[in-house]
């Protein structure tokens, strides 16, 4: 091979490595979209007066029982951030924490910096913390965390919220008690600085020793001006027996919040979601209901045989059910894909159903597959209305979440014993036969379509 050649090949294959590696960066790229980050909380936004008494446990739980009983005899609910190395060295001091109903949050398991660690060893930290306690108490520090020596970042608050905390739980008032300054000083600090939703930061070791003598006068001067104690959790309005759910290859959040009867603005909110198009696998979901982990209760199910011209979307306004639903139920990937003959489990009652009218005017938000003419048949109106509707020039361009204007609903045109109808762009022949209430056999023979899936805009169909 000449010297030419040669240069000519290597070059060839340089370019064709490199592309290749493009593409591979873009794709892994896209691959790994993050949760958002956990949301850094200070106070509670609000103005009812109300403060949140919390205790940092590290390895020394000294003071831990003292507190407990200070904590009953007056009866207040405070919120304790528990370490797991702790955890391991005073197992009983955390039952009688949870036994008497304190909430639990993540305080890592050796506290270490955070903004000092790997993204493996954050994970790590939380992960041992989380089941240490868990064994311990039965109970999971989810979804509240604090950062070690309040050390942290946008970073650590992204890896945070990646590992299923969405809370990370700072501070209004320091009493600064690990320096060992009085019970007085620490009662000073609180009143002085007290505020409607404030966040009180203790420790429970043996350096704090003026936590205990500071305690009980603390928390009578508080309820004298009118404060009321509450944990984390009910400062931040968060839902105490949320459950988890683990995102898995094919969910969406819409088929999430379908499966566990909940919304998807409710799934965003709890979970600080900016983005509902954007959520990973193996990505940890907090659902609002009862505690513990439960499986939804399997619903009916009939079959459907996929027939020549027939869409997810089309099939889904036929059975009243959405197209995620569908493809939830038969582990479609792909929700263009569908072949003629395949057979599918079709979610709901058992029974076909047709779908209540809209209002005078009612919204949609477009899914994955969906069409504007599947969207029409399904709401009884048509394309040309909806486009009107919502300023649409290209009825073949619809967008994934973009949120549709459904016209008034009128009745659907029963078919005479002969009637026509022109076939509109985006228009399907099994649209068209949902809409007359027939099929797309019987349109083809009437029509002397030998193809079902090629129609042409202004062509005249005879409906019977």
């Amino acid at each position: 091979m000449s010297t030419k050649i040669r240069r000519s090949f290597i070059r060839k294959s340089a370019g064709i490595a490199i592309t290749f590696l493009l593409i591979l960066s873009s794709i892994l790229t896209f691959s790994t979209v993050q949760a958002a980050p956990a949301q850094s909380i200070n106070r509670g936004n609000t103005t009812e007066k109300v403060v949140a008494l919390t205790f940092d446990d590290g390895s020394d739980g000294t003071n831990i029982n003292t507190i407990l009983q200070i904590l009953s005899t007056h009866n207040v609910t405070a919120t304790f951030f528990l370490t797991g190395s702790g955890a391991n060295n005073h197992p009983q001091a955390i039952r009688n924490i949870s036994n008497q109903g304190h909430q639990l949050g993540n305080h890592s398991y050796s506290h270490p910096y955070f903004t000092q660690i790997s993204a493996a060893e954050t994970v790590s930290q939380l992960q041992r913390a989380e089941d240490t306690i868990r064994q311990i108490t039965g109970k999971s520090t989810k979804p509240i965390f604090r950062p070690p020596y309040g050390d942290y970042n946008s970073t650590v608050l992204q890896r945070v919220g990646d590992a299923g905390y969405p809370y990370s739980i700072m501070w209004t008032i320091d009493t600064i008690d690990w320096t060992g300054n009085s019970s007085s000083d620490i009662v000073s600090r609180v009143m002085n600085r007290i505020v409607p939703g404030a966040i009180v930061l203790m420790h429970t070791g043996a350096g704090a020793s003026g936590t205990p003598g500071a305690l009980p006068t603390m928390i009578t001067r508080l309820k004298s001006t009118g404060y009321r104690f509450v944990t984390i959790n009910q400062l931040l309005n968060i839902n105490s027996n949320t459950q988890t759910y683990t995102v898995k290859a094919g969910d969406t959040l819409y088929a999430i919040a379908l499966r566990y009867n909940t919304t998807v603005q409710t799934l965003a909110s709890l979970n600080n979601i900016s983005n509902t198009n954007l959520i990973r696998v193996g990505q940890v979901l907090f659902l609002p209901g009862s505690g513990g982990t439960t499986t939804p209760p399997p619903s009916s199910s009939t079959t459907y045989t996929v027939k020549a011209g027939d869409t997810l979307s089309a099939i889904a306004a036929k059975y009243n059910t959405t197209v995620s639903q569908l493809a939830s139920a038969n582990n479609i990937t792909n929700v263009n894909l569908i072949r003629v003959g395949q057979v599918l489990m079709i979610p709901g009652s058992g029974g076909t159903t047709t779908p209540p009218p809209p209002s005078s005017s009612t919204t949609y938000t477009v899914k994955a597959g969906d069409t504007l003419s599947a969207i029409a048949a399904r709401y009884n109106t048509t394309v040309s209305k909806i486009a009107a509707a919502n300023t649409i020039t290209n009825v073949n361009l619809i967008r994934v979440g973009q949120v549709l204007t459904i016209p008034t609903s009128t009745t659907t045109p029963p078919p005479s014993s002969t009637t026509t109808y022109t076939v509109k762009a985006g228009d399907t022949l099994y649209a068209i036969a949902l809409r007359y209430n027939t099929t797309v056999s019987r349109l083809a023979s009437v029509n002397n379509i030998s193809n079902p899936n090629l129609i042409s805009i202004g062509q005249v169909l005879t409906i019977r």
